[in-house]
């Protein structure tokens, strides 16, 4: 465990806490996390993560701009229900992601688990997205990707992000319930 892994990890956990508390500042929260973890994962030769660190990075300025502009024009925050043709389009393009990012890591790098590491960020993405466009399905999501991250960190040495991500589960499942609740009515965002 180094420092840098340590606040990436407190940091990591904040922004999803304020995430679920719909508070704006939960995404350069994040985004500073994002940046950490960016380093931590090539320290790690976790390739496929430390990109996904920098997509991450755009989907959270993504996120803080589409939420920003929400509450500076007092649009309302509407949680929603994720159709069909959402869920099996984002499926389809995390397969289809971690198809084609796995060959590129297992061709190019060293990386011991290329697509292992690939589809868990491919669908992160995915994930990432739904969460910006506030679909309630991107909580299940992130408790299926992070109960499998858990896995792939403790096997990679890394257990202060394994303990993380056991904690992102707990919270995703919280996130889950909350956003279920909330679906389908209009709130506001909290500016802090």
């Amino acid at each position: 465990m180094t420092p840098l892994e340590l606040v990436a990890a407190l940091l990591s956990a904040l922004g999803v806490w304020l995430t679920i508390q719909r508070r704006l500042i939960c995404w350069p929260v994040s985004l500073a996390a994002a940046l950490l973890y960016g380093w931590v994962f090539l320290d790690a030769r976790l390739y496929a993560d430390a990109a996904l660190q920098c997509v991450f990075c755009g989907c959270l300025l993504y996120g803080w701009a589409h939420w920003k502009y929400e509450t500076t024009n007092s649009v309302p925050l509407r949680i929603r229900s994720t159709s069909w043709k959402i869920l099996a389009s984002g499926m389809a393009l995390g397969m289809l992601g971690a198809v084609l990012w796995g060959a590129v890591l297992k061709r190019w790098t060293d990386d011991p688990m290329p697509f292992t590491d690939a589809a868990l960020s491919s669908f992160s993405i995915v994930a990432q997205l739904w969460a910006a466009r506030r679909y309630t399905a991107n909580w299940t999501l992130w408790i299926v990707i992070d109960t499998l991250y858990v896995a792939l960190f403790v096997a990679r040495d890394l257990y202060p992000t394994a303990i993380l991500y056991s904690a992102f589960v707990l919270l995703a499942l919280h996130g889950a319930y909350k956003w279920r609740k909330l679906e389908g009515t209009d709130l506001r965002l909290s500016q802090n």
